[in-house]
C-alpha cells in the first residue's frame, strides 16, 4: 500500500524541497489504505539526509498545508510519533469506491472536500501503533520529532513560514517561467486541458515505467503498443488536464498484460488486427501499432 501512497505524493502533493522528501519518507512506511505510519526524528533525518531543524521545519510545513496530520492520541514503537497522510487516505478511498464496479472508471483528481475515512484502531495495533497511555489531562505532544527526550517546542517554525524558495535560479525546474511538457506551466498548468491525441508521455511517466519494471516486462514495442491501445480507448474522452492523462496512462500500463502465446498480443486492438511480425524495426513496429489503432492493415500479416 506504500506504493499507492507514494503515487499520491508524486502526483498530487504540493510539497517541495525537504518537505517533499520527508513526506515521501513517511509515505514509504504506510502499511495499508488508512495511510498511518510512525517515524522518529532520527530516522527521518537519516532518510532525507537533512538536519534536525530542516526536518522539523518540513514537518511543520506539511502539517500547515494539511497534507500531514500528527496523531497525538496514538503512539508508535518506543513512543515514536504517529502521522497520517489524510488527503492520501481520502484519495485512496475515492479511487476504491469509483472502481468498485468498473476497474477502468475515470476518477476525478483529489479535492479538499473528499471525506477522510475513520481510523480502525484495531488494525493499527498490528503495526505496533496503539493509543497513548496516561491521564486525560496530559498535555498534547507539541514535539513533531518523535523523540521522547527532546523538550517541548511551542513554536517549531516562525508563523507562515513554508519550505519554499522565494525565487528560483535559471536552472531551477521550479522556476515559474520555465515551460514543462504538454504545454503546462507550474503556475497555471492545472487549468490547462488537452486531448488524448495531443498529450505526450512525459519524462516522469517514462521514468516511472522503468522504475516499476513495466518497461522490462512489456518491452519497448509492448509499451508502445499499450500506449496506442490506451489512446484508442480514450479517443472519445473529453479534454482533461495533463496530470489526469498521466495518472490514467500509468494505471493502464500497470494493468496491461505481458505478451504471451496464450494471450492476444499487445498490438491486438479492437477490430482484430493481427500483431506485426518479429524482426521489424522499432519505427515499423510503432507505425504498425498506430495503424492498428485506427483498424487498418499494416501489410505484414
Amino acid at each position: 500500500m506504500s506504493r499507492d501512497t507514494r503515487e499520491w505524493a508524486w502526483e498530487y502533493s504540493a510539497s517541495r524541497g525537504n518537505a517533499r522528501l520527508v513526506l515521501l519518507s513517511i509515505a514509504d512506511r504506510i502499511p495499508d489504505e488508512q495511510c498511518v505510519a510512525w517515524a522518529s526524528l532520527t530516522s527521518l533525518m537519516k532518510r532525507t539526509n537533512a538536519s534536525r531543524n530542516a526536518v522539523r521545519a518540513a514537518l511543520a510545513a506539511l502539517v500547515e498545508n494539511g497534507e500531514l496530520e500528527v496523531l497525538d492520541d496514538l503512539d508508535g514503537p518506543q513512543h515514536s510519533t504517529v502521522y497520517r497522510l489524510s488527503r492520501a487516505a481520502a484519495w485512496l478511498a475515492k479511487v476504491a469506491a469509483a472502481r468498485m464496479d468498473d476497474a477502468e472508471a475515470y476518477v476525478a483528481p483529489p479535492a479538499e472536500s473528499d471525506p477522510v475515512p475513520d481510523l480502525d484502531i484495531e488494525r493499527l495495533r498490528r503495526h505496533g501503533i496503539r493509543p497513548r497511555t496516561g491521564s486525560e489531562s496530559d498535555p498534547r505532544r507539541q514535539d513533531l520529532t518523535g523523540s521522547a527526550s527532546a523538550p517541548p517546542r511551542r513554536n517549531l517554525t516562525p508563523p507562515r513560514v513554508r519550505v519554499r524558495p522565494s525565487s528560483g535560479s535559471e536552472s531551477d525546474p521550479q522556476n515559474r517561467s520555465e515551460p514543462k511538457v504538454n504545454r503546462r506551466y507550474s503556475s497555471s498548468g492545472a487549468a490547462d486541458l488537452t486531448s488524448v491525441e495531443d498529450w505526450q508521455v512525459d519524462d516522469a511517466s517514462v521514468s516511472w515505467a522503468q522504475q516499476q519494471g513495466h518497461l522490462a516486462r512489456l518491452g519497448e514495442h509492448g509499451l508502445e503498443a499499450a500506449d496506442a491501445k490506451w489512446r484508442h480507448h480514450r479517443a472519445s474522452w473529453s479534454p482533461r488536464p495533463a496530470l489526469t492523462w498521466a495518472a490514467d496512462w500509468r494505471s493502464w500500463i500497470a494493468r496491461e498484460h505481458s505478451p504471451a502465446p496464450q494471450r492476444a498480443n499487445l498490438y491486438a486492438l479492437p477490430g482484430g488486427t493481427p500483431a506485426p511480425q518479429a524482426g521489424m524495426t522499432r519505427a515499423d513496429a510503432h507505425m504498425a501499432a498506430l495503424l492498428a489503432a485506427v483498424d487498418k492493415r499494416t501489410g505484414t500479416e
